[in-house]
């Protein structure tokens, strides 16, 4: 592992061989990979509910980067990164701004996938003039249907694997038609493909932190989105099960000027099954 934060020349890496860096947090070690050029303002990734920086979708990371500054990071207590896992939403994005404030960054874009994607309107409506451009995946609202259920689900879905010898997110991720089953299968697949300097797995306390906090945030009161005034890139597949599917058009309703894209027979994963649909999208509306 390298350490430090250096504004260096543009390297054209993939993600499965850019090397693991990182940098000091109030103390805290922070790790991170970054790639694409050195120039703009960087995309910051906000990963899901269980990931590390190995679960990132090599073809989302390396697809943005072929324009993007893209920086993807553990936050605190997941994976390589030091300290407690917070078991608030607002707890995490608190220390994702710290994380961005300790690379330099005065203004970023977010994309935010499933917790991620909490965490990133979190940071909107707390620090709106860090954030230039709002992308959100596989996730909902403060308060939304069926938020707080996604714990169960998980637990049911993990029991599931261990029993069928499949990673859980085969089941969670994906539809169980033939579309669903061969995308899950090639995601999956693509997951192993960095195979030297590989994240730490999550804990169990940092698992269950994080499942605390999205019980929570799924619990809490509805937080006023229209105050949320930049552009936004709303995706879901249309059967979502951990983060049903009727929160993205919500948050589309919600959050003025959104552009929705719903994917047909893709799952809370929809944005990986169709990933060579989704990585010009977004890229056209970062650069817009």
């Amino acid at each position: 592992m390298t350490h430090g934060f250096k504004r260096s020349p543009h390297l054209r890496a993939s993600f499965q061989d850019t090397p693991t860096h990182s940098v000091d947090v109030g103390g805290t070690a922070f790790v991170y990979r970054q790639l694409g050029p050195r120039t703009g303002v960087p995309v910051i990734l906000l990963n899901h509910l269980g990931a590390q920086l190995d679960n990132f979708d090599p073809r989302i990371v390396d697809g943005l980067a072929a324009t993007r500054w893209v920086i993807a990071f553990d936050n605190r207590g997941v994976g390589a990164s030091g300290g407690k896992t917070p078991s608030s939403i607002a707890e995490m994005a608190r220390d994702a701004v710290a994380f961005v404030r300790a690379l330099g960054f005065d203004q970023v874009d977010l994309f935010g996938f499933s917790l991620g994607g909490f965490v990133a309107q979190e940071i909107v409506l707390t620090e709106p003039r860090l954030v230039r451009k709002l992308i959100l995946a596989g996730t909902g609202p403060a308060g939304g249907q069926g938020i707080d259920k996604m714990t169960p689900l998980t637990i049911v879905d993990m029991i599931k694997g261990a029993l069928t010898f499949r990673d859980p997110k085969y089941y969670l991720f994906f539809t169980r038609t033939v579309n669903g089953r061969r995308a899950a299968k090639a995601f999956l697949q693509r997951l192993t493909e960095r195979k030297a300097d590989r994240d730490r797995p999550i804990s169990l306390s940092a698992f269950g932190a994080q499942l605390r906090a999205v019980k929570a945030y799924g619990l809490q009161a509805p937080q006023d989105l229209s105050a949320i005034r930049i552009p936004a890139l709303i995706a879901n597949g249309d059967h979502d099960r951990m983060v049903p599917s009727v929160n993205t058009h919500d948050l589309a309703r919600r959050i003025p000027g959104a552009q929705l894209v719903i994917y047909a027979d893709a799952g809370h994963g929809g944005v990986f099954q169709n990933h060579a649909d989704f990585v010009p999208k977004a890229l056209a509306f970062l650069e817009a």
